[in-house]
């Protein structure tokens, strides 16, 4: 859901804001869990893009799955590179998903569905938690993600049309403040800021770092006390 900007001139600002609760120094898939049941008060890092439809269409709805894979060294989240060849967002890094159909059961059914034909992976393996805000992306689409657990093994057959690579990052990278950029790009449009987390050869920004920073929201969320 990311779009490529004709860049003229960039500018870094590295780090990221803190949030007001901190996760435990071990993450792992029963404390993200419980972290989904609770109730929490949170503001999203970012809720979306300047949107160029300007009112003259209405926002497609769209889902994607924020794919949390149990290893045995940690929880990653599981990543896609777009190929080449597309006409939108080729060659970007995204999650699993696309545009809700009539016949999808919500946006769960859409991220579980578009999960399955990108990338083969079987709904028996994924363990859905919840839905973590929503983001308006400067295309139009009003995307949904899906936060949920992965459990291997698992076999992965990626639409080699639409899926050029599929990787894994450690969460831990992800929640680390310090991967996290805040980048400004000069277009013939004007300036332009977007969220970045680079890691090794792959080049996570847009979108897909803003919700996954979102995410990193989420977690950090304090929980609202329950009433006796």
């Amino acid at each position: 859901m990311n779009r490529v900007l004709p860049a003229v001139a960039i500018q870094s600002e590295p780090g990221g804001r803190e949030t007001a609760a901190s996760p435990p120094g071990v993450i792992d898939a029963p404390w993200i869990r419980r972290r989904f049941r609770e109730e929490r008060h949170w503001l999203p890092v970012q809720a979306g893009d300047r949107v160029i439809t300007s009112g003259l269409r209405p926002l497609r709805q769209a889902a994607v799955l924020i794919p949390l894979v149990e290893r045995d060294e940690g929880l990653t989240v599981l990543l896609t590179r777009r190929t080449d060849h597309l006409n939108d967002h080729a060659g970007q890094i995204s999650f699993p998903g696309g545009r809700v159909e009539p016949a999808d059961e919500g946006v769960r059914g859409t991220a579980l569905r578009e999960t399955r034909e990108e990338i083969g992976l079987h709904p028996d393996r994924i363990e859905v938690l919840g839905e973590v805000g929503t983001y308006v992306t400067a295309t139009g689409y009003h995307v949904t993600p899906v936060a949920a657990l992965i459990q291997p093994p698992f076999e992965l057959t990626p639409d080699p049309f639409e899926v050029a690579a599929v990787f894994e990052v450690p969460l831990a990278f992800i929640l680390d403040a310090r991967n996290h950029q805040r980048n400004t790009v000069v277009t013939r449009e004007g300036r332009r800021q977007y969220h970045a987390i680079p890691y090794g050869p792959f080049y996570i920004w847009g979108a897909t770092a803003a919700m996954l920073l979102n995410f990193r929201a989420y977690l950090h969320a304090i929980s609202v006390p329950q009433l006796p």
